[in-house]
């Protein structure tokens, strides 16, 4: 047996299922692998078509306020830059406001791996879910965003004036908006592999010191600027959610006890 298969092995024994049946029907997973891209596409369709509509409030009023908030100006360094900045504006709204129907793309996929009591609460763990996610979004556009601004803009002088291109601006903001957004879902992942039994409250307690300089490495992965000032703002709820998440694996593992009886 390879190690693919004895991973894939694991992971579905602790659904309650035998491999060897999983393995009759790989080609059907993969059939609905594909199935769900393909509605989570068309749903971030829709909802960039939904963000057409209001597309000058978005670049005016959503885009480019931070920006003015702290003074700085943007400018358009190619003929179709104004094209692309409504295009790639309008692109982000939509993934961002179809992301509960991706996550729940995402959910019905993996449901058929998860007990029968468990699948009951799809749509109470795609809303926990989303709200986490929109939680992240939020932090970094009115906390993390205007924060880096407001420190680059302090780098202007009196021969040198500080203009931000809209290309790059518009880089920075997704990159940003979506780490943070992705960050923000450490309590999920915390839930979900303490309900596998492969995370434990007290492996999380033991290894916090390393779970910190991870924290900040991939806060200076995630965070598309160089400076401490913005990866220390990202990295410091993100400790706050990784103590939450011990709480959280604690009281999975509690709720998943009588299933493992029942299923003993």
């Amino acid at each position: 047996m390879s190690i693919t298969q004895a991973i894939l092995g694991k992971i579905f024994q602790s659904a309650g299922k035998s491999f060897s049946q999983r393995e009759m029907s790989f080609f059907e997973h993969l059939d609905e692998l594909r199935s769900q891209i393909i509605k989570a596409l068309i749903g971030i369709l829709l909802g960039t078509v939904l963000c057409i509509f209001f597309a000058d409030r978005i670049v005016q009023d959503i885009l480019l306020h931070p920006l003015r908030s702290v003074g700085l100006k943007a400018q358009v360094l190619s003929p179709y830059g104004i094209v692309m900045l409504y295009m790639e504006a309008i692109l982000i709204c939509g993934v961002i406001l179809s992301m509960p129907y991706t996550i729940y793309c995402i959910w019905k996929f993996v449901a058929p791996g998860l007990l029968p009591k468990e699948r009951h609460y799809i749509s109470r763990i795609v809303s926990f879910t989303s709200l986490c996610f929109f939680a992240g979004v939020a932090f970094g556009y009115y906390i993390l965003l205007p924060t880096a601004l407001t420190f680059f803009s302090t780098f202007g002088t009196q021969n040198i004036e500080l203009h931000v291109a809209l290309d790059q601006y518009v880089s920075f903001m997704l990159t940003l908006l979506l780490g943070a957004g992705l960050v923000f879902e450490l309590p999920m992942i915390s839930y979900f592999l303490s309900k596998m039994g492969i995370l434990t409250p007290g492996f999380m307690r033991k290894f916090r010191r390393h779970a910190i300089v991870v924290i900040f490495i991939i806060s200076a992965v995630v965070t598309p600027t160089p400076d401490m000032v913005t990866q220390t703002l990202l990295a410091l709820p993100m400790i706050l959610l990784y103590e939450v998440s011990i709480f959280i694996s604690k009281y999975s593992q509690k709720k998943a006890a009588p299933f493992n009886e029942d299923a003993a």
